[in-house]
């Protein structure tokens, strides 16, 4: 049986790194969009790195970022994976030397399967809601618009929680799941309990 893999995203302190890994977390996400409450400098997260174990994958969150601030990440942070959110082209995600996951802000009339196709060299897509700016809201959104045959890894987001996660992970079945308010006390203050409430959620979805 498939396990749902479980990415614990926009962590910026030690004590998170440590409680997401401890729970089970397959990947840690740094944000690096300065406008999030979330952000960390690439300074920062190499420190938080440094505590990932191995075969746990780090990820960098972009938003609309240059090329130039995208390599300056990597030659700071050893990231293993790059997340696109913003309105970036398949031309703006490739050509770093990293897989990417490409993220789709899921609002009615967006055709995800031509979306999709328009990112052939994604490694994934992360559904999240659509908000105002960027980054994730915390908000849910009718899992019914996805739409079957998706070609690439689906990692689904947007609003999960502890409460929510197994019935998110029984009814889309995602490669993986994206977690970021749903675990926190506070904006960037991931909550050591709520992470390890999370990851018991996704494995009890697979009873």
């Amino acid at each position: 049986m498939h396990r749902t893999r479980i990415k614990i995203c926009g962590l910026t302190r030690e004590e998170d790194v440590r409680a997401a890994v401890s729970a089970g977390a397959d990947a840690i996400g740094f944000v690096f969009y300065p406008p999030s409450p979330r952000f960390v400098s690439f300074e920062r997260a190499a420190e938080l790195a440094r505590l990932i174990p191995p075969f746990v994958t780090t990820v960098g969150l972009f938003v609309n970022a240059g090329r130039d601030y995208v390599e300056n990440a990597l030659e700071a942070v050893p990231l293993q994976v790059l997340q696109f959110h913003g309105d970036e082209t398949e031309a703006d995600c490739v050509g770093f030397g990293l897989p990417y996951i490409k993220a789709g802000r899921m609002r009615p009339g967006l055709d995800l399967l031509k979306y999709a196709a328009s990112f052939p060299c994604a490694q994934g897509l992360l559904l999240d809601a659509f908000v105002e700016g960027y980054g994730g809201g915390g908000e849910t959104f009718d899992w019914s618009l996805i739409p079957s045959g998706l070609p690439l890894p689906l990692i689904l987001s947007g609003g999960l929680h502890a409460g929510n996660v197994a019935e998110a992970v029984r009814c889309v079945q995602p490669w993986a799941v994206d977690v970021s308010s749903g675990v926190e006390a506070a904006k960037g203050i991931k909550d050591a309990d709520r992470i390890t409430e999370f990851v018991a959620g996704v494995q009890n979805a697979h009873g």
